[in-house]
C-alpha cells in the first residue's frame, strides 16, 4: 500500500471475493453463480440498447421499477435498484447505522456485513448460530439496532420460515434487513411484509436465480419513506448506478418468467441429488435451501479437499472461520458438473484412505 493511504484503512481487511482464475479451465462451483446463461430475452434486450451507451442511463430506472413492481406486487416507489445487492447493503449501512445504532448479524453469514461495518466505522455485534448452524429467532428479540439476516443464510444455506422472520421484525423497533440473495431457491420471500412493517427492508439480487452476476443488479424493497432515505444516499454517491444494458437485461429477466422458473427447478433438483450422493459417501451436509450446500468429509479436511479439487480442475469455496473450516461450500452446477465433482471427490477420498491404510 502507498504512504498516502488514510491511517484508518492501514489495517483494514477487505472482502475476499471468490476466485476467478484464468490460468486454466475450471468447473466453477465456488461463487454461487447460475450454471445457466441469462434469459435469451434478457440478452436480446441488452444488445438492442448497446448502441445508446454514449448517453447516461436513467437515474430513476423507471422502466425497470415499473416491471419489478408489477411482478413483485409492490409500488414503484417501494423499490430501489442498485449496482448489485452489495451496493444496496452499503446504502443501508450509510443510511441507518451510526454511533447510536450498531449492526447485528450472525457469526457465520455473508462476510460483507462485517466488512461494511469496519469500512464505515460502525460498531457491530455477532450472534453465534446454534450448534446445528441454525439461527434462533429468540436471539434477535428486543435488540432494536439494525439487524441483518441472510435468508437462506450464507454460508450454511439454512432457512427461516416466514413466521420466524415475522417474529423478529415485530419484536424490534429498529430496522430489520432480510437479505434474500438466495430466497428464490427456497421458494419463499417476505417482500409482502413491507406492507405490514415499516422497519423491514428486503434486499435481493439478479446475480443468482436470474443469471445476471456479471450484469451487477440488486435491489432494496421497503416502504416508500425508507426508499426515500436510501435514495438520498444513492444520489449522493452514484446517481447513475444501473447502466443501460443492465437495466434492459433486468427487465428481460423479469419478463421471461418461464425461463426463470425452469432454471430454479433444475437447480433445486440438482441440489437434492448432490446432498443425497454426498451423504451416501459419508459427508455431513447442511439441509440447504439455497443454490449451494455446505459439506464436511469424514476423511479429508476442508482446506485439503478444496486444494485437491482445485488441482483436479474444480473450484469450490473454503472458509477459515473456526466453526466451518472443516467444510467446503459447493455451488450447485449442471448435472454433468455435479457428477464430475463427485467423481473427483471419490478419487480424493480413495487416495487419502489408501495413504491412511499404508501408514
Amino acid at each position: 500500500m502507498s504512504s498516502y493511504l488514510s491511517e484508518k484503512y492501514k489495517n483494514f481487511k477487505a472482502y475476499t471475493p471468490g476466485e476467478q482464475p484464468r490460468d486454466k479451465k475450471y468447473i466453477k462451483l465456488n461463487t454461487n453463480e447460475s450454471p445457466f446463461p441469462p434469459s435469451p430475452f434478457a440478452q436480446r434486450m441488452a444488445r438492442e440498447i448497446a448502441g445508446e451507451l454514449q448517453l447516461y442511463s436513467d437515474p430513476t430506472v423507471k422502466p425497470l421499477n415499473q416491471t419489478a413492481a408489477e411482478i413483485f406486487g409492490i409500488g414503484e416507489d417501494e423499490i430501489l435498484f442498485t449496482n448489485g445487492s452489495d451496493e444496496a447493503l452499503s446504502f443501508i449501512f450509510l443510511a441507518f447505522c451510526d454511533e447510536k445504532r450498531k449492526a447485528v448479524f450472525p457469526d457465520i453469514t455473508y462476510g460483507f456485513y462485517k466488512v461494511l461495518s469496519d469500512l464505515y466505522g460502525i460498531k457491530y455485534r455477532e450472534i453465534p448460530l446454534k450448534d446445528d448452524f441454525s439461527i434462533d429467532p429468540d436471539d434477535y428479540t428486543g435488540i432494536n439496532d439494525v439487524i441483518f439476516i441472510a435468508n437462506p443464510n450464507a454460508q450454511t444455506g439454512l432457512y427461516l420460515v416466514e413466521n420466524q422472520i415475522d417474529s423478529i421484525i415485530k419484536n424490534n423497533s429498529g430496522i430489520v434487513v432480510i437479505d434474500e440473495a438466495y430466497a428464490d431457491f427456497a421458494k419463499g420471500s417476505v417482500k409482502h411484509l413491507i406492507k405490514k412493517y415499516d422497519n423491514l427492508i428486503v434486499t435481493g439480487t439478479f446475480s443468482k436465480s436470474r443469471s445476471l452476476a456479471g450484469g451487477r443488479l440488486g435491489y432494496a424493497i421497503a416502504n416508500r419513506e425508507i426508499i426515500k432515505d436510501l435514495n438520498i444516499i444513492k444520489y449522493s454517491v452514484n446517481p447513475y448506478n444501473v447502466n443501460k444494458m443492465t437495466m434492459e437485461a433486468g427487465i428481460g429477466a423479469l419478463i421471461d418468467e418461464r425461463y426463470f422458473k425452469r432454471n430454479i427447478e433444475t437447480i433445486i433438483e440438482n441440489r437434492e441429488y448432490l446432498k443425497d450422493k454426498l451423504r451416501n459417501m459419508g459427508f455431513e451436509v447442511t439441509d440447504s435451501r439455497s443454490n449451494f450446500i455446505l459439506a464436511k468429509s469424514g476423511v479429508t479436511g476442508g482446506e485439503e479437499l478444496y486444494l485437491s479439487l482445485k488441482e483436479k480442475g474444480i473450484l469450490v469455496r473454503h472458509f477459515n472461520d473456526e466453526r466451518i473450516k472443516d467444510y467446503i461450500r459447493i455451488t450447485i452446477g449442471t448435472m454433468d458438473e455435479i457428477n464430475t465433482f463427485l467423481e473427483k471427490v471419490k478419487e480424493i477420498q480413495d487416495e487419502n484412505q489408501r495413504q491412511y491404510e499404508n501408514q
